[in-house]
């Protein structure tokens, strides 16, 4: 018990010294509070005396600053207004300086219309004096006329017609003189330049020519192939018409087949195919396909070939590719018996040299002279003539508009509008006219010079005409009582005129009018 007693007294002893500790250290920390407060109430009292004076002193700085913008400003004012006023008085003098202008030009324009009324006023006295001067004038005339007319026995009118009369048979008779002259000297000095330019183009292009006809007739070994061809029930060659798109005739000439098509690269076609399968043996349907589908391969090549190499021969560069596949085409074509790419080459030389000496553009000449055919590879897909069909190709694969004329013009389906388009025409007519180059037949022969004899005929006042050199010259002997001279130059340009608005032909025709007069008389 004694124990406790004392634990308990220890125990109290140790808190009140506990609080005491306590109670000393707050007062301690209490008291370095107040220190440390005041110290920060003194700097901060020292900042804000430090920040009224920095206010105090910007407050100064910036009246300092307006007084001195407002005299600035004053100053601007007074310059800007000395300025506005000396302006305002170099505008004052300068209006008055145009404002004496003006007046001297009022003074000097008044001055101007006095005198012109003053001579408006003389030209008045002048015309009345004009026209009466002009009234006795006409009295006079009026006078002279009735005298000459009494003296004369006729009116005016009448004479003056009589007058007209002679005067136009005079002009007339002197024009047509002169004309003619004219005709004969140009007539001569073309003909020479002619000549020349013609004989030096084919010289340069001359080249030995076979006429050439597409091959429509294949040879058979033995009559027995053309069973064979034929097929069981016909049907080998149902296949190969079928695939070709060529008829085939078997008739009774021996050892052969007549192939029939409007399309000259299909007959073409058609013609090896059948090659192929009889030299194979190997002849039905399967096989017919097969040979026939490779013959198509090697004729585009074929066609690309030909066509690369007439545009290399003609020096023409710069071709689309389809334009090249055409011109391929054109050497399975023929007219008349003449290959049409040979053609179109031969004539492209002939532009060329053409153009050359004449001093025309020569790649326009020869290039549309190359292609000036090409509608006939598909004339027979495409409904209208060669020429504007070639033309519309030519305009669609990007040919200027000058090599699309050309080709338009060659056949006078278009005006010919440029010399390269003459020349067009007269390197086709040279190509396809020159002796050898085109074969005919005597029936078409004979009726194409009957066809000139009537055009000649068919004018009045003609006695006979006679077709001569091939078709190439027309002579026409006309009555010298109904047609004279003049008559006969007008004759010769009307028949000129109408055959080339009736015929077709290749090259051209001179027409010769021949006016003979003879005087017979007997001695008895």
């Amino acid at each position: 018990m004694p124990d406790l007693i004392w634990w308990g007294i220890t125990v109290l002893l140790l808190v009140v010294e506990a609080i005491g500790i306590a109670v000393y250290l707050t007062r301690k920390t209490a008291a370095a509070t107040q220190q440390q407060i005041a110290l920060v109430e003194k700097d901060a009292a020292g900042r804000i005396r430090q920040a009224q004076e920095e206010t105090q002193r910007a407050q100064e700085d910036a009246k300092t600053r307006q007084k001195e913008m407002v005299l600035q400003a004053q100053e601007e004012r007074l310059r800007m207004r000395t300025e506005i006023e000396a302006e305002f008085r170099d505008q004052r003098v300068q209006l008055q300086t145009m404002e004496q202008r003006l007046q001297r030009k009022e003074e000097t324009l008044d001055r101007k219309i006095e005198a012109l009324d003053s001579r408006e006023r003389k030209i008045q006295a002048r015309e009345k004096e004009s026209e009466q001067v002009k009234a006795q004038l006409e009295n006079a005339q009026q006078e002279q006329q009735r005298t000459l007319e009494r003296i004369a026995g006729m009116s005016a009118e009448e004479a003056a017609a009589r007058l007209m009369q002679q005067v136009e048979q005079e002009v007339a008779q002197d024009v047509a003189r002169r004309a003619r002259e004219l005709e004969l000297q140009l007539k001569e000095e073309a003909d020479i330049r002619a000549r020349k330019v013609i004989s030096i183009a084919i010289a340069r292009a001359a080249s030995d020519y076979v006429p050439e006809i597409t091959v429509t007739t294949v040879p058979l070994p033995n009559e027995e192939m053309k069973g064979r061809i034929i097929g069981r029930e016909g049907r080998n060659i149902r296949a190969i018409e079928r695939a070709t798109g060529v008829d085939l005739i078997i008739d009774e000439t021996p050892e052969s087949i007549t192939l029939s098509a409007f399309d000259p690269v299909r007959r073409e076609v058609a013609r090896r195919t059948l090659q192929k399968l009889i030299a194979d043996g190997r002849i039905h349907p399967a096989r017919v396909e097969e040979v026939v589908a490779k013959v198509q391969q090697e004729m585009d090549v074929h066609i690309r070939e030909e066509g690369e190499r007439a545009a290399y021969e003609a020096n023409v560069q710069g071709l689309h590719p389809d334009l090249i596949k055409l011109l391929g085409r054109l050497s399975f074509r023929t007219s008349y018996g003449q290959n049409q790419l040979h053609h179109a080459i031969e004539s492209s030389r002939i532009a060329a040299a053409i153009a050359a000496e004449i001093g025309a553009d020569i790649n326009v000449a020869k290039t549309a002279t190359l292609l000036h055919d090409i509608g006939k590879a598909v004339d027979h897909e495409v409904e209208g003539p060669h020429a504007l069909i070639g033309a519309d190709i030519a305009r669609r694969l990007g040919r200027s508009q000058k090599i699309v004329h050309a080709i338009a013009a060659h056949h006078s389906e278009e005006e010919p509008q440029t010399v390269e388009a003459w020349i067009v025409q007269a390197a086709d007519a040279l190509s396809g006219g020159r002796p050898g180059a085109r074969r005919d037949s005597v029936e078409h022969y004979t009726k194409r010079l009957e066809a000139l004899e009537g055009v000649a005929n068919s004018f009045e006042g003609v006695e006979r005409s006679y077709a001569i050199q091939a078709g190439r010259e027309v002579r026409i002997l006309v009555k010298p009582d109904r047609i004279d001279d003049l008559g006969a130059m007008r004759l010769a340009r009307d028949i000129v005129k109408k055959i080339e608005e009736t015929l077709e032909y290749p090259g051209q025709i001179k027409v010769t009018v021949i006016r003979e007069t003879r005087a017979v008389d007997f001695a008895k």
